[in-house]
């Protein structure tokens, strides 16, 4: 099956043909047309001249004007964009800022709760140790006491014997 089959022969197609369309066709299609306007010009070469002087006046004033308009246009968007961004740095400086205050905070409480612990176990620790201490003292003076019993009671047996 050919590829040609598939189109319907009597259709109409419309063929699109890209091309860009610049200012050198348009100063192109400004010079035929001047050139054509001078050759049926009605009036004499004179006046034909100060017609085009005059014309050309008001272009260049125009294109002055236009000119003019387009660099405000540019400069205003500058400007803006340059505001814009001056804002956007300006708030993540803020941001920045907030954060780091908010770390410094944070840091800061860490380190008194850990101290605080610290402070907390230490006294635990201490508690433990006097506890474990006075427990000993008692446990040697229970010896010390069964021991001089047992001295004791073994005197008065062998006394006694």
């Amino acid at each position: 099956m050919r590829r040609d089959e598939d189109y319907d022969v009597d259709e109409p197609y419309v063929v699109i043909e890209r091309r860009g369309t610049g200012a050198g066709t348009f100063l192109m299609g400004l010079a035929i047309g001047a050139g054509l306007a001078l050759l049926y010009a009605p009036r004499s070469g004179e006046e034909t001249r100060r017609e085009i002087q005059r014309g050309a006046r008001r272009v260049r004033a125009a294109a002055r004007g236009a000119a003019e308009d387009l660099s405000d246009s540019v400069v205003d968007h500058y400007e803006q964009a340059k505001r814009n961004v001056e804002d956007r740095l300006e708030l993540a400086r803020n941001t920045l800022e907030f954060r780091k205050r908010q770390a410094a905070e944070a840091i800061k409480a860490g380190r008194e709760a850990a101290q605080q612990a610290r402070d907390e176990l230490e006294a635990r620790i201490a508690e433990t140790k006097a506890a474990y201490h006075a427990g000993a003292d008692v446990v040697r003076a229970d010896r010390r006491n069964a021991a001089d019993a047992d001295a004791e009671n073994r005197t008065d047996r062998a006394q006694s014997e």
